[in-house]
């Protein structure tokens, strides 16, 4: 399950409340910061201008989710002989923390911005990610690792090389505007391609093999009858052209580092048979047709998130990213695994400094391959650690993530104790079964007899605690019978 918003509220529905307070507790969430990092931030400075190539003659955008403070990214797309040429601007966040410093390390520490539906626990203090580094449209201009992407006019890159300069965002737009304007033909002219480009490389990551998986966002609302409902909102094509543009400059990286012989990769093994054909059975027990000789990738394609059994088969599709990681990058050799197969190519993490730790290190990197010069030894130091470093920020950010969909579905269900649910078996360990309900998209773990997975169950809701989360349910027989 995505990770829900809630809907005019600033703190957690006070029936999870006290769940929620539990979880920040066992995972030593970290709210405020440190009164030196804090104090840092309040005194950090723009660099000189003049350290900087001056590239406020483009009309640079940024596309975020509405009110979005900390923007890492602002983009121009223009036509080219070639095909397309993108200007694509990334929070220079290397030249503005000082080395060693109080936010240099407990960014460290932190690794990842963490996300609830009410609040989110910064990687940075606010005055740095919100106000100094944030390329935001408010006349000023900033520092920024710019990279000069060339596509072909199928979509297929030719080059890309990235410099430190000083940009301006002559805008901020939310993807809701964003899409309104294309609906009406007023796109703005920096993004006005964005449609032609973004579908392009949709048709090369398809040609490659590659998937994204278009789940919905969700929000918690107020039902009518008193509880708590999930509803669903569809990504807008916006949302998907954008982030190819991110996906591009991560690809790009990806291929300077491994030319260049330094860098870390973020990387995702094949699925195994075993995981596919638990997916298969997932798509069996929601009764989706699957030909056997459809592959993953095309089957994917295949699904409406508006559809709550096709949201259902998502959710279960994203498992096959939990083996993401990160490679070093060495002139000793390339990594035994240096692609992302989702993708299809190899990548590299390099468009959110701001909210992920490890762009900053791997951004210097690309700055100083090409510009020809060595590795600043601040980076060569960290990048031995940052494989490990990540992997530990992103397990505390699973758990989180884990922690907060239990809490939001024990949410939605506490008032529907009692009521019989349709669901599929769709994987099984001994008397252990997990089973996946059709509506809401909820998956839980029972003792079962043994019933295949893949077949259709009916489930009864026995009981709901939300300090700390549980949903028990109990297997009540089978459908029709």
């Amino acid at each position: 399950m995505p990770l829900p918003q809630l809907r005019g509220g600033v703190g957690p529905p006070p029936l999870i409340a006290g769940g929620y307070a539990g979880l920040l507790r066992q995972l030593e969430v970290a709210g405020d910061f440190s009164p030196q990092a804090a104090g840092e931030a309040v005194h950090l400075r723009l660099p000189p201008r003049g350290a900087y190539r001056d590239r406020t003659d483009i009309d640079f955008v940024s596309l975020d989710p509405a009110g979005a403070k900390d923007l890492d990214q602002i983009v121009h797309i223009a036509r080219s002989r070639a095909g397309f040429r993108i200007h694509y601007a990334i929070a220079d966040l290397p030249g503005l923390i000082p080395v060693g410093g109080a936010i240099d390390q407990e960014s460290r520490r932190r690794g990842l911005t963490l996300y609830a539906p009410w609040q989110r626990y910064p990687l940075h203090p606010a005055p740095l990610s919100e106000l100094v580094a944030s390329l935001l449209a408010d006349g000023q201009g900033r520092p920024a690792a710019l990279w000069t992407i060339d596509l072909d006019g199928s979509g297929r890159l030719l080059r890309a090389e990235v410099e430190r300069a000083w940009v301006r965002n002559r805008a901020q737009l939310s993807y809701a505007q964003a899409t309104a304007d294309m609906e009406a033909d007023r796109l703005p002219e920096p993004i006005r391609l964005l449609p032609e480009v973004g579908l392009l490389r949709q048709g090369q990551e398809i040609a490659r093999g590659g998937v994204s998986l278009n789940l919905p966002a969700q929000e918690i609302q107020p039902a009518p009858d008193g509880g708590w409902r999930l509803v669903f909102r569809r990504p807008s094509p916006v949302e998907g052209w954008n982030a190819q543009i991110s996906l591009l400059a991560g690809a790009a990286a990806a291929d300077l580092m491994l030319r260049g012989g330094c860098g870390v990769l973020r990387t995702l093994p094949p699925a195994s048979p075993q995981d596919l054909e638990r997916l298969r059975r997932v798509a069996q027990g929601l009764r989706l047709d699957w030909p056997a000789g459809v592959g993953y990738p095309k089957f994917v394609r295949s699904l409406d998130p508006g559809r709550v059994d096709h949201l259902a088969m998502l959710n279960a599709c994203a498992s096959l990213f939990r083996g993401a990681g990160y490679a070093l990058v060495s002139r000793l050799g390339t990594p035994t695994l240096a692609r992302h197969a989702a993708l299809a190519l190899p990548y590299a993490h390099v468009t959110a400094p701001l909210r992920r730790l490890v762009d900053r290190f791997a951004t210097e990197v690309c700055l100083s391959l090409c510009a020809g010069q060595p590795i600043p030894d601040w980076v060569e130091r960290a990048l031995p650690d940052l494989p490990q470093t990540m992997a530990a920020a992103e397990t505390r950010s699973h758990r989180f993530h884990r922690g907060l969909v239990d809490l939001v579905e024990s949410l939605v269900l506490a008032d529907r104790v009692g009521e019989v649910f349709p669901a599929s078996v769709v994987a099984r360990r001994g008397r252990r079964a997990t089973v996946q309900l059709e509506d809401p998209a909820v998956e839980v773990n029972l003792d079962l007899p043994a019933v295949e997975p893949g077949r259709e169950i009916m489930v009864r809701l026995l009981s709901v605690k939300t300090d700390p989360p549980q949903l028990l349910f109990d297997f009540i027989g089978h459908p029709y019978l």
